[in-house]
């Protein structure tokens, strides 16, 4: 049964850019069009709310966008949506602006952010659509964002694999993931690296020096070592370093991907999942849903509540470090 109360919905992207966010944004427009809902851009996440940065969007807003990176609704950080006097005055401005419900786009800060949203003003409407390119986020198969970043990761380290061969270097590759190691295990298994260090598995130095060793005795003195920025240790430069320490006869080099990996043109997957996840938050809404995240799993639309949303993170699968191991013998 549709939810009559809603005749305007606010969305913003909040945290992280991630690409495929503007194809969620378009998709969110372009439904609620579908259903005579008239839709408001927020510029800038939360902070937009606070100081009221609102935009009607219709079909021309969202044309031609759904391949570009990045987010046209901008994005930001708001230390003051954490206090009751922004929350207040975020919700004042909503009611001003005869906004019924809000789509928000983002991470699990932004799922946060809502939650105590709602619990300060508990007749706020709010469905979240997961966009982070960490793959954390539990309740979806996929985050917008992460096949894209997944897929930088690869183009990337096969151009510095070629260097590596050329002059006999070991390179150390640090990407994104300062909680979750989705990127560099997955980016790791796509481009053969030979070793494979992430956040949730303990980082063995003998066992990565022997494994090098072994390596050298064939002599092979090249390689791709890839490092999550949030393994134990302290990232690839520390790893380096210690890596160099134990085999100084080693040519190393450390090269840290940083944020190329959030921007350029959303791959088809991203454009795809952020579309289905624009249509069927605007559709939770419509059928009285709030306080959920949208999610994909096994191909199939959910509702994930926001308590499980942020409470819980998407574990690595132990199959997929076993076929890592394996690969890197």
């Amino acid at each position: 049964m549709t939810d009559s109360s809603i005749r305007k919905i606010g969305v913003l992207t909040s945290g992280g850019d991630a690409p495929g966010m503007n194809a969620a944004i378009r998709a969110v427009v372009r439904t609620a069009m579908s259903e005579k809902i008239s839709v408001v851009g927020i510029g800038h996440g939360y902070k937009g709310l606070i100081n009221k940065e609102f935009t009607p969007m219709f079909g021309n807003s969202v044309s031609a966008i759904i391949h570009h990176g990045g987010t046209i609704l901008r994005t930001s950080r708001c230390p003051e949506f954490r206090t009751d006097e922004g929350l207040d005055l975020a919700y004042q401005n909503m009611v001003d602006e005869d906004i019924d419900a809000l789509v928000v786009i983002g991470g699990d800060g932004t799922f946060r952010g809502a939650v105590a949203f709602m619990k300060r003003h508990p007749d706020i409407k709010i469905v979240g659509l997961p966009g982070t390119i960490d793959n954390d986020l539990y309740g979806t198969d996929y985050t917008i964002g992460y096949d894209t970043a997944l897929n930088t990761v690869v183009e990337a380290v096969d151009k510095i694999r070629d260097t590596a061969n050329s002059h006999g270097t070991l390179f150390f590759v640090e990407v994104m993931g300062r909680d979750a190691g989705f990127i560099a295990l997955n980016g790791g298994i796509a481009t053969g690296a030979e070793s494979i260090l992430i956040p949730e598995t303990v980082t063995d130095i003998d066992n990565l020096v022997k494994k090098l060793q072994y390596d050298q005795r064939k002599h092979k003195t090249w390689g791709i070592i890839l490092v999550a920025e949030g393994e134990a240790l302290g990232g690839a430069a520390q790893i380096a370093k210690l890596v160099k320490e134990r085999l100084p006869s080693y040519e190393t080099r450390v090269t840290i991907l940083g944020h190329i990996q959030r921007g350029g043109s959303p791959t088809c997957a991203d454009r795809v999942l952020a579309t289905r996840l624009g249509y069927e938050g605007v559709k939770a809404l419509l059928d009285g849903q709030s306080g959920v995240m949208v999610g994909i799993m096994n191909n199939k639309a959910v509702r994930i509540p926001f308590a499980k949303a942020t409470k819980w993170h998407q574990r690595i699968d132990s199959g997929m470090l076993e076929i890592a191991r394996v690969m890197a013998l």
